[in-house]
């Protein structure tokens, strides 16, 4: 009964839509959504058990390792706003997640032709030490780094188009129901990517621990095969939105008309001498931050500057107001959203908890075990329970109590998150501790049988990541909202993807710098490819440290924001009577 409610409603929905619209809609949305859900499968899938692949088969330390995998996480990521600018400025969406899906499915092949080809990786080592082994060549690294190059221009270009450009075939302002219509599709694009990750962890990282890497690797690969597919297939339905100016450009004209107008002096300016791009634009207050480029939207010559149809006859000398307020909104909440990149840090740390876990007891029955990879879909599911259960229990009881709508205030759940995640990594480093103490007692080399103590002990770690993220990221995203101008909104989800790219860069860095120091006069790194004989607890001892300075950071950050609040609030006064 509930299908057939469903099919009726959306039959309903679709009655609703003009008779001459005949691109776009509800029935192109199996191909957008076929195409993001397996690219995520895809490309997911492949990264739980990564770590182990490069030590296994192509010799890697485990700092190597897990700092290549770092910056793969974070070129897949940075290269989203490269995505969203040449979908925006250039080629239009559509171009765009079709070469992104075209760029991992031959990412992928390649990644899977490792698998089967003995001349694209080193021979086989059977030492447990990784220096007695053959290391990769250049042209097998070449190889190897093509396909994860390739695999994150695809991602790239792929994720942060996607949305927008399902959200192309349905927004309809001539459909009644066109709000209805866009919450139903932007439920269902996030449920799917909930469900591509859980599967991705789950499914696909069994196969990969049970039936080898060719067949673990080819699956994301046949995968990827049938997204391209599928998006090509529905080509003619597609409605598709030509490329535009893009907000980057607008930041880099007020930044290069700064500098040309740099000797003029702000103190004999009036608000009558600023450049607004339509005469009914929403009144907007110059605050004293960033007063450098309030220069860039003052008109010199009215003749010179202003064409007759009232726009600038040169944009990269004269820019509007809005266009200077969006730039400092933007330069405003850095500080605020670089308080994330420690969260996502701590996010990251799968690549040694799945060396950990696969060192123990993972058996939930007697014939059947968690892959080490899997671990991470606890968090996951936390994730998903701590939202439904704060969207639809702890917001209306607040609401009753209170006498408020809505929840907690982004800035709150940003601090909670934040307190989450040092408490994650300290709960680690404990762990840690005791796994490490129970092997060295077992004298259990790391790849021998299980130590005797259960994975299960690394699930409490988990929830609070899952927790940590939930309050942490959907907090930022939230303020991000409420923070920056409307016309902005689209450019939301490119900055918090920015934040996932600089703590994959961080990442990187710190996992190499700890190496070099720990190991230094010949000592055993805290980061030895051989984990019991290395010091992992004290690696994420250092990060709950930084957890902990992060937090300080923030409450300072907080400080400064509700004192910038207030000069916003006098500002848009003042600024608002000298315009009437």
């Amino acid at each position: 009964m509930a299908i057939i409610e469903e099919e009726e409603e959306e039959e309903s929905l679709l009655d609703h839509l003009p008779k001459t619209y005949t691109k776009g809609g509800l029935k192109t949305m199996p191909f957008i959504i076929v195409n993001e859900t397996l690219e995520k499968v895809a490309s997911y899938g492949l990264q739980p058990n990564m770590v182990i692949y490069l030590m296994k088969v192509y010799n890697l330390e485990i700092v190597t390792a897990t700092s290549l995998l770092s910056m793969w996480s974070a070129l897949s990521h940075g290269l989203a706003l490269l995505g969203a600018f040449v979908s925006d400025s250039f080629l239009g969406r559509f171009t765009v997640v079709a070469i992104g899906s075209i760029s991992s499915l031959l990412g992928m092949t390649i990644l899977w032709l490792t698998t089967m080809v003995p001349q694209l990786r080193p021979s086989r080592c059977d030492h447990f030490e990784i220096n007695e082994c053959n290391r990769p060549t250049p042209a097998q690294l070449l190889v190897l780094l093509f396909s994860f190059g390739t695999i994150a221009l695809g991602a790239g270009f792929v994720r942060p188009c996607s949305i927008a450009f399902g959200a192309d075939q349905l927004d309809n302002k001539e459909n009644p129901n066109n709000k209805r219509i866009m919450e139903s599709y932007f439920n269902w694009y996030y449920a799917t990517i909930g469900m591509s990750t859980l599967v991705a962890t789950t499914l696909i990282v069994y196969i990969q621990d049970a039936f080898g890497w060719q067949i673990g690797f080819g699956i994301p690969a046949i995968l990827m095969f049938f997204s391209v597919s599928a998006f090509l297939l529905g080509s003619s339905m597609y409605i598709k939105v030509s490329a535009s100016e893009s907000l980057f450009t607008g930041f880099f004209q007020v930044l290069v008309a700064s500098v040309r107008k740099r000797n003029i002096d702000l103190h004999s300016v009036n608000c009558e001498d600023y450049y607004h791009q339509s005469s009914d634009s929403e009144i907007q207050a110059f605050t004293s931050s960033f007063r450098c480029l309030n220069k860039s939207c003052i008109i010199e010559d009215p003749e010179r500057d202003i064409n007759p149809d009232g726009f600038a006859s040169n944009p990269w000398r004269l820019c509007s107001v809005e266009q200077v307020v969006s730039l400092k909104s933007l330069l405003r909440v850095v500080p605020m959203w670089s308080s994330n990149i420690m969260v996502q840090l701590s996010l990251n740390q799968f690549s040694f908890a799945t060396l950990q876990t696969k060192t123990m007891d993972r058996h939930i029955f007697s014939d059947f075990e968690i892959p080490a990879g899997s671990f991470s879909v606890f968090m996951v599911i936390t994730l998903v329970i701590w939202i439904a259960f704060y969207d639809r229990a702890l917001v209306p009881i607040k609401a009753r109590y209170t006498g408020q709508p809505g929840g907690l205030s982004p800035v709150l759940r940003m601090g909670i998150g934040l307190v989450l995640s040092a408490a994650a990594m300290v709960l680690s480093a404990i762990t840690e501790g005791i796994r490490r103490g129970i092997a060295i007692d077992q004298k259990e080399p790391q790849d021998g049988p299980n130590i005797n103590m259960s994975a299960m002990w690394f699930v409490p770690q988990y929830v609070l990541l899952g927790l940590a993220d939930a309050f942490n990221a959907i907090g930022l995203v939230e303020f991000l909202y409420s923070e920056l101008p409307k016309s902005m909104s689209s450019f939301v989800v490119a900055i918090f993807t920015l934040g996932m790219s600089v703590s994959g860069f961080f990442g990187s860095a710190l996992v190499n710098v700890v190496d070099i120091v720990t190991s230094y006069g010949g000592g055993v790194s805290w980061l030895s490819s051989n984990i019991n004989n290395g010091h992992l607890d004290y690696y994420y001892w250092l990060l709950a440290f930084l957890n902990v300075v992060n937090f300080l950071h923030f409450l300072l950050i907080i400080c400064r924001y509700n004192r910038h609040e207030q000069e916003v609030k006098e500002k848009q006064c003042e600024y608002s009577t000298q315009r009437a």
